[in-house]
């Protein structure tokens, strides 16, 4: 087997990851693109162990201890996509510009957000949430959206 077959096959699949990370604006398609250069990589390893013959099979071991780092590494991008998606609505890459909390969310003017933390009322317990009453959840997000509005009107 020729050397140059694996490696060019490798230098596509790794520029085209390359141009997936830079093109891309979703999330998802990043982490895909990623995912393409890692088995570049892992394509010139086992080439090269071949072509070497390796006692040891060295570029195979690496290459199984890549799988393993690229399965957690994707299942931990995922999770963060995921919670993106969830605060946000969004996996666009460009438009996730802040770490923070949106322009407008609870807790985005300085003061902390912490569920179930009512600076004038009591703490939601599990009977009355369903309930309307003082002490619900609905309760709570009217009084943190006057809160909020009353900051708005102050500045």
């Amino acid at each position: 087997m020729h050397a140059v077959y694996p490696v060019v096959v490798a230098a596509l699949l790794f520029s085209v990851g390359v141009y997936g990370v830079l093109a891309r604006r979703n999330a998802i398609l990043v982490l895909m693109s990623v995912e393409l250069m890692l088995n570049a990589v892992n394509l010139n390893l086992v080439a090269f162990d071949v072509l070497w013959r390796d006692r040891l099979h060295g570029g195979q071991v690496l290459t199984l201890f890549t799988i393993v780092i690229a399965a957690a590494e994707i299942g931990l991008g995922l999770a963060i996509v995921l919670l993106i998606f969830r605060n946000r609505r969004m996996v666009e890459v460009d438009r996730l510009s802040t770490l923070g909390e949106p322009p407008g969310a609870p807790g985005a003017s300085g003061t902390p957000a912490v569920p179930g933390d009512l600076a004038d009322g009591p703490v939601p317990t599990g009977g009355s949430e369903s309930a309307g009453g003082p002490g619900s959840v609905d309760e709570a997000a009217r009084r943190r959206a006057s809160a909020v509005a009353r900051e708005g009107d102050a500045t």
